[in-house]
């Protein structure tokens, strides 16, 4: 029985999203690979991926499940902390 699921990047320029069919028992980075995105994207690493289903963060080896939007999530460009920080511009007395 084959599963039906998405792959989704959201790069800067825009959202790349694909539906594949894989085998039973296919794991989240076999759905990524089927997809082509580690070909059109070449900024992503395969050793390096972060991934997740549905905004949860799930290991590449995990199996995928019939309908799961896979996403692949790029590096943050700056610590949310230290953004924060920089935001927040206390004057001094």
């Amino acid at each position: 029985m084959a599963l039906e699921v998405e792959v989704v990047h959201a790069a800067p320029d825009g959202a790349d999203a694909i539906v594949v069919r894989l085998p039973e028992g296919a794991t989240l980075l076999d759905a990524v690979r089927a997809s082509g995105m580690l070909e059109r994207h070449p900024e992503l690493q395969e050793k390096a991926l972060k991934v997740g289903v549905f905004g949860q963060a799930r290991r590449p080896e995990s199996l995928a499940k019939q309908g799961d939007r896979i996403e692949i999530y790029r590096p943050l460009a700056a610590d949310p902390k230290e953004a924060r920080r920089k935001r927040v511009v206390r004057p001094k007395k």
